[in-house]
């Protein structure tokens, strides 16, 4: 965020972080073949940066593990998330950063869905139209300057 840019939500409420997650014997075996599960994708998308805020995700509370639906069997994962106003001008980029970690942390077989929990936002079905679509989530990408804002979303903090 550039310098005397105004914050949208200057005071947002922050969440406490969960505990790191405790792998079991099976989990560390690099031989057993363990099923991809709700807890696993929410350690990849809980600590991603918001794009106005030093605070990731989580303790934003945009993201929560109870919004995360997987099925390995089926291939699929499904994101809500909740941008912290209403009126979030940064819902998309979000959404987009969710996505873009999902799509170089997951084998190619998982179908993607990230979306904006309903009710929680003015432009929900635009912003999750943008998200379902293919197309404009690679042409989104290929523009450098969006990239680079992705990134440093999914980039750790010092």
């Amino acid at each position: 965020m550039g310098g005397g840019t105004r914050l949208e939500n200057a005071n947002p409420l922050i969440f406490q972080r969960s505990g790191e997650r405790q792998l079991t014997t099976e989990e560390e075996d690099e031989e057993f073949a363990d099923p991809i599960d709700d807890r696993e994708i929410f350690d990849l998308i809980r600590t991603i940066n918001d794009p106005e805020h030093p605070l990731s995700l989580e303790e934003l509370n945009v993201v929560e593990q109870v919004r995360v639906r997987v099925s390995d069997d089926d291939s699929t994962v499904s994101v809500e998330f909740t941008p912290t106003i209403p009126h979030c001008s940064m819902a998309t980029l979000i959404g987009l950063s969710i996505k873009v970690k999902l799509l170089r942390s997951l084998p190619e077989r998982f179908k993607i869905d990230v979306h904006i929990t309903p009710g929680a936002h003015a432009s929900e079905q635009a912003v999750n139209k943008q998200l379902g679509d293919k197309e404009r989530v690679a042409a989104a990408l290929e523009n450098s300057h969006l990239l680079e804002v992705v990134n440093q979303c999914l980039s750790g903090r010092s």
